[in-house]
């Protein structure tokens, strides 16, 4: 209708207005894995830091445990705001209320 052919259609109105709703489902995804990789690595691990854990919680070490849970938040954090760094980036154009 406007006389744009149907790439530029995609490039420049189809692709900027997917981004948002991507990078949510990354975000989403990347916690899921998260949170996925914790309980795998805490029930059936041989080594790593989920095993770490277990065998610190059956010997009464909560030092341990919560230097687990620290590396894992860290990991969790560094992740979301990698994800929220690329985001501002690629979206620069988009205005949200935090600026």
């Amino acid at each position: 209708m406007q006389g744009v052919s149907r790439g530029t259609f995609v490039r420049r109105v189809v692709i900027p207005g997917s981004l948002p709703g991507f990078f949510l489902g990354l975000r989403l995804s990347v916690t899921g894995a998260w949170l996925a990789l914790i309980v795998v690595e805490s029930v059936n691990a041989i080594d790593g830091l989920g095993k770490m854990m277990s065998n610190a919680q059956n010997y009464g070490q909560a030092d341990v445990i919560l230097v687990g849970l620290a590396v894992y938040g860290t990991f969790g954090l560094l992740s979301d705001a990698g994800i929220r760094l690329l985001e501002r980036e690629v979206l620069s154009w988009r205005r949200t209320i935090a600026g």
